[in-house]
């Protein structure tokens, strides 16, 4: 009876710590929710979250493991955001997920701020300013800034009306705005601005509630504005980016190795996904040509135009919004003081 006992013992202890051993090996399965359709031709940002995917689950040997959710399918930007503040997940958000926890991020989107890609590269990934945003991030909210996300180049202004080549062209016009900011450089060029939420956007433009809008070449095509927009004025006016957010307590939690194998991952993404967008922008810009589109590319001069009137506007809008000057001046500072027209 004794040796039964003892071998029941032993069994069960074997069997517990065959349950370690597998709990300590189970994969952490985590959410990313990000915005637009799972559609590697027309949505930068799937892409950049499809190879995330991968590159987490081969760097951390499948500790970690992600579950992708498109077409914020975990809810708004708030609620997305406040998700993420909240319980262990990664969120892909954009201006309007992060801006209400930091409206210091508007100083990144100072329009005409970037010559090109590699100098809005440099910008989010060696500046003074995005560094200094991010631990405000964290303090404040509880996120952590992981990856700024190209979503499909620059943004370009769009309209049904006539060809934009200079400022005086907007006059008369109304736009669509994705936030108050877009309102105040839509005024200065002598446009309305309304804000207008993305999902109604192509309704408005259909209806003549919005003669135009600007978004890069990717999102004029994911939702099909070619239909009903006739001019493509590519002023390269904002760097068009999303951020990859995730919850402080849960990165902290992470020893130091899976950390660093998790940040290598994102890293190479992120990489992958510059490549794959920068390579697709000339495509894009002739699909939306063969879509019936007139495509204007604005001369130096008529840029420096642009520039001259949207700069100052954009920067008296940060003014009364009540953000810090340090803020602006540490941007300005890492873009080059020859970035912007003061």
């Amino acid at each position: 009876m004794l040796c039964f006992n003892l071998s029941r013992l032993g069994a069960a202890c074997l069997l517990g710590s065959m349950a370690m051993v597998n709990t300590a090996f189970a994969a952490t399965t985590i959410n990313l929710s990000y915005n637009g359709a799972p559609d590697p031709e027309k949505n930068a940002v799937h892409v950049f979250a499809t190879n995330l995917k991968e590159l987490v689950e081969e760097r951390t040997d499948h500790e970690i493991e992600l579950r992708l959710f498109a077409n914020s399918m975990l809810g708004s930007e708030e609620e997305r955001m406040e998700q993420t503040m909240n319980t262990p997940m990664l969120n892909i958000a954009s201006f309007a997920g992060v801006s209400p926890l930091a409206d210091e991020l508007f100083v990144s989107a100072i329009p005409f701020l970037f010559e090109d890609f590699d100098a809005a590269r440099t910008f989010f990934d060696e500046g003074n300013y995005w560094q200094a945003f991010s631990d405000e991030l964290r303090e404040r909210a509880g996120v952590d800034m992981l990856a700024v996300v190209e979503e499909g180049g620059f943004l370009a202004f769009t309209n049904n009306e006539r060809p934009i080549r200079q400022p005086s062209d907007f006059e008369g016009l109304r736009f669509r705005a994705m936030d108050p900011s877009q309102v105040a450089l839509y005024e200065s060029f002598g446009a309305s601005g309304t804000p207008i939420p993305w999902t109604e956007t192509y309704m408005a433009l259909r209806t003549g509630i919005a003669n135009g809008q600007m978004n890069p070449p990717m999102y004029i095509i994911l939702a099909s504005l070619y239909e009903v927009q006739n001019y493509l004025t590519l002023a390269n006016i904002q760097y068009s980016d999303q951020f990859l957010v995730g919850n402080s307590e849960m990165i902290a939690g992470w020893d130091d190795d899976l950390r660093d194998a998790f940040m290598d991952a994102v890293n190479e993404a992120n990489q992958r996904a510059r490549e794959a967008n920068e390579a697709q922008v000339e495509s894009r810009i002739a699909y939306l040509e063969d879509e019936g589109m007139e495509i204007i590319r604005p001369s130096d001069e008529e840029l420096e135009a642009f520039r001259t009137i949207g700069q100052p506007a954009y920067l008296e809008w940060l003014e009364g919004r009540g953000i810090d000057q340090r803020w602006i001046d540490m941007a300005l500072d890492d873009a080059g003081e020859s970035a912007l027209t003061q």
